[in-house]
């Protein structure tokens, strides 16, 4: 697959996951760090991309909030 963007910032993954970690002295490789951001990057295109089929299925112009919440659940299943 071809380069899309740049993806996540290392600095707001870290954030992210250290809102959620219940340990403040918790710490995060920069290989995790990594790695995360490139799983966000593919489930934020991906989300996008099932959004797009979606509304093309729907005959739609324009993708909207609405396709991406019927093809979330299913989403949220595959990762």
């Amino acid at each position: 697959m071809e380069e899309i963007g740049t993806g996540f910032r290392k600095e707001l993954v870290s954030k992210l996951l250290h809102l959620h970690f219940k340990d403040n002295k918790t710490k995060v490789s920069g290989d995790a760090l990594q790695l995360t951001a490139e799983l966000l990057k593919i489930f934020v295109v991906e989300a996008a991309i099932r959004s797009i089929r979606q509304a093309q299925a729907e005959d739609l112009a324009q993708v909207d909030v609405e396709q991406l919440e019927k093809v979330l659940p299913q989403l949220l299943l595959d990762f």
